[in-house]
């Protein structure tokens, strides 16, 4: 018993550790976005709602959850598997920190180890309207399949219920991210480096940034550059600008940064910017895309906000600019700004403050 116990406590030590890493990689994870989650004696350990998993090394943010009421919820479709909440194991859980949205999604995979990222390379091919055919290339030999875009949470958990076969350890998960799961963290680990570095391909180049122009424009008004140099590319890259004008690429962009992304006219300002989507009723946005410029960022905006810009670019540069992409609905991005469980997310986000104070 004693060396079930040791060998339980490291192993969820070692997922840790593999989260802490995993979340400092903003190719892999931006923000409080993507989740681990390791299944031991009935207890599906997941990291909890708004927290980084880049903190998972140093600071308690994972969530003790009863793995078989959870699951039997589930498969009633019973509302209260939405929030998860209902199954936290409060004894071991001191901070009453709430689950991840996608416990379901974890719960609902048999392996004892999942990892789940929104890697800008899986992304930026799970955006595609042949997304499918192109992982069929990438991803031969490997069990893996494809979930088209369901709302995060128990949407996602039946999509993925309904494309899952016995064997499938791989999932890309359309206009969202990648799931890879295992028996143990090495073997998870070892996974999502095979298939990140299977989905890779070289970004294009963007333009630097012209910084003086940018300082110019943000006279007069709440904007900033934005932190992460790498964000520009979003607006210098042309063929990325016309990703970016068309909507929304996946869920996080619309919880941290709004619905699409906003384009300056060819002689505006950011207070210009203002004042025309003022005018349409709509509030001042969190970043706005000067083509062939840069971006500038709300001057407010937090450390959310800021690793969504760079998620953007960062995706984007990686999409085939020749390539039809899938952007969410109206009715999907509407959903998602409407959800008690990422309206959560957004306070723990706001709780976090500027990045620059």
């Amino acid at each position: 018993m004693a060396a079930r116990i040791d060998h339980d406590a490291a192993e969820l030590q070692a997922l840790r550790v593999l989260s802490a890493s995993v979340g400092a990689d903003p190719l892999l994870v931006q923000g409080a976005g993507g989740n681990t989650s390791l299944k031991q004696a009935g207890v599906l350990w997941i990291k909890a709602s708004g927290t980084w998993l880049m903190n998972a090394a140093t600071a308690d943010i994972m969530v003790p959850v009863a793995l078989a009421p959870l699951l039997d919820a589930v498969a009633r479709k019973d509302p209260a598997a939405e929030k998860a909440a209902a199954f936290t194991l409060s004894e071991l859980n001191p901070h009453q920190l709430r689950p991840s949205i996608e416990t379901t999604v974890h719960a609902l995979l048999p392996q004892k180890v999942v990892v789940h990222v929104h890697c800008v390379e899986t992304i930026a091919i799970a955006v595609q309207t042949n997304a499918e055919a192109v992982l069929e290339e990438r991803l031969r030999g490997l069990d893996w399949a494809f979930v088209p875009y369901r709302r995060p949470g128990l949407p996602l958990a039946q999509g993925i219920a309904e494309r899952l076969r016995p064997r499938t350890d791989v999932l890309v998960l359309g206009n969202h991210g990648l799931v890879v799961a295992a028996d143990t963290v090495a073997e998870a680990n070892l996974l999502l480096r095979r298939v990140t570095g299977l989905l890779a391909r070289a970004p294009r180049k963007a333009p630097a940034p012209d910084l003086d122009a940018l300082l110019r424009l943000a006279m007069g008004s709440d904007y900033r550059l934005p932190v992460a140099v790498e964000a520009h590319a979003a607006a210098t890259d042309l063929a990325s600008c016309r990703i970016a004008a068309s909507g929304s690429l996946y869920p996080d962009h619309v919880i941290f940064l709004g619905i699409g992304s906003v384009i300056a006219g060819p002689n505006e300002n950011a207070a210009a910017v203002v004042a025309r989507i003022a005018a349409a009723g709509q509030p001042a946005p969190a970043s706005i895309l000067f083509p062939g410029k840069g971006i500038l960022m709300r001057r407010d905006a937090n450390a959310g906000a800021e690793a969504m810009a760079r998620c953007l670019a960062d995706v984007a540069i990686r999409v085939d600019p020749t390539a039809r992409v899938n952007y969410l609905s109206i009715e999907e991005n509407a959903e998602l700004l409407n959800w008690d469980a990422e309206k959560y997310r957004q306070e723990l986000n706001r709780r976090a403050g500027s990045v620059l104070q």
